[in-house]
């Protein structure tokens, strides 16, 4: 069964496959390639695993429902971003993919973007457990960042010198900064809450702010 998996995967590229001849049959090596190297902790020790991980979580999937609206709200009630503080081991295993993802992504923006040294104060609108903010002033130590997200997500998070966490609802408002990033935050909302967010950040920024969506 393990080498059934591991020919469908080499089939789609996603591992290297050879084939040695050895004592009259044919035995298969298989190696990590480009693609699935990305499944590997990498150098900060984290990989797109736990994203991928998370798509086929029970959670999500096991109630899915075809008649239209969102499935999950519909087999729990909850929005996802609400139910991940009624439930301790999905906060865990949606904030470990959250964390991953980041740092992959986050570490490749600041190696090319430069648009965070002019700031003096950056608002993560969702910024979940802050791993995205504690990068940036790392690298940029005289911005001041504030982490927004729900009362349930910054309930545990650990801090981070630089970062003040505020708990509220990105529908009614959002804190003021220089500028604000959102990252993978708007495809989860209708366009009606989409243009309301929108709205609210641009309360929030001064005329010459930006919102960056990542």
């Amino acid at each position: 069964m393990l080498d059934g998996i591991l020919r469908f995967l080499a089939s789609y590229s996603v591992l290297d496959c050879s084939v040695v001849a050895a004592n009259d049959e044919f035995v298969r090596f298989y190696s990590l390639n480009r693609v699935s190297k990305h499944f590997m902790p990498n150098e900060d020790g984290v990989s797109l695993a736990p994203m991928v991980a998370l798509g086929h979580d029970k959670v999500p999937t096991e109630n899915a429902i075809v008649e239209g609206g969102r499935p999950f709200k519909r087999a729990h009630g909850l929005h996802l971003f609400e139910y991940t503080g009624s439930d301790p081991r999905f906060h865990q295993a949606f904030h470990t993919a959250m964390f991953n993802y980041a740092i992959i992504v986050m570490k490749k923006i600041l190696q090319i973007y430069k648009g965070f040294e002019q700031l003096n104060k950056l608002v993560d609108v969702g910024g979940g457990l802050g791993h995205t903010l504690n990068l940036i002033i790392s690298k940029y130590p005289h911005i001041k960042g504030i982490n927004y997200d729900m009362p349930q997500v910054i309930k545990h998070v650990s801090p981070y010198p630089g970062v003040e966490c505020v708990g509220g609802d990105m529908f009614e408002s959002v804190p003021k900064g220089n500028a604000i990033i959102m990252k993978w935050i708007l495809h989860d909302w209708t366009d009606a809450q989409c243009l309301k967010l929108l709205k609210n950040c641009y309360n929030a920024i001064p005329n010459d702010g930006k919102v960056n969506h990542y």
